[in-house]
């Protein structure tokens, strides 16, 4: 979220805990760098504390703000982010700043965020925010192959998998595929699935 001053938060919610990291984005300070870092930090402080409020954040909360050269910068922007979150109707607690510039803190869970309330985990990723490439999983298909090969004796191993995924095997990894048949010594035979997503597979046993 932006900040009036120009600099801004990300605020990163997982099911361990909650990042804000405070940048500076295009913000000059009128005087020097000191006073631009120090004076996003402290509008910052205001900010993560209604964040806070506002996205009913739980849990473990880590506040990564702009490192400060200044003790006396630090001192300020803890005690502005203190007395914000005491305006909190939810019990609140604030650590000390580590030299790492972060802040710990902690905020009784009372009900889902608002976060999980409005949004669901994506269907392809899980919520990872990332999915794995085409020959990781075609790989992940091979390993999982000779780990069935070794519990079961099918007549043969049918992969219903994604189209790309499927090509890839037919192609670049089509030598793989068949040292793997020849060495758990069945037939692997493959079926394209459009409706599959990239990580998504089954391994079907005949």
């Amino acid at each position: 979220m932006d900040l009036k001053s120009g600099g801004y938060l990300i605020i990163d919610q997982t099911e361990a805990l909650t990042t804000v990291d405070v940048n500076t984005g295009g913000y000059v300070g009128a005087r020097n760098f000191d006073d631009t870092i120090f004076k996003t930090n402290l509008e910052a402080a205001q900010a993560i504390a209604r964040q806070m409020r506002l996205r009913n954040l739980g849990g473990i909360i880590i506040a990564d703000f702009i490192d400060m050269a200044h003790d006396e910068h630090r001192e300020q922007v803890l005690e502005e982010l203190n007395k914000q979150l005491k305006r909190d109707r939810v019990k609140t607690m604030a650590g000390t700043f580590s030299q790492l510039g972060l802040v710990e803190m902690t905020r009784k869970r009372t009900r889902e965020s608002l976060a999980h309330m409005l949004c669901e985990a994506c269907p392809v990723c899980q919520g990872k925010g990332s999915v794995k490439t085409v020959r990781s999983v075609a790989y992940e298909i091979l390993r999982e192959i000779l780990r069935e090969a070794r519990q079961f004796n099918p007549k043969e191993f049918r992969v219903v998998a994604n189209p790309d995924v499927i090509d890839l095997l037919l192609d670049e990894e089509s030598q793989h595929l068949a040292g793997l048949s020849d060495f758990i010594q069945k037939p692997i035979s493959l079926q394209s699935e459009g409706a599959l997503a990239q990580e998504q597979y089954d391994i079907v046993l005949l």
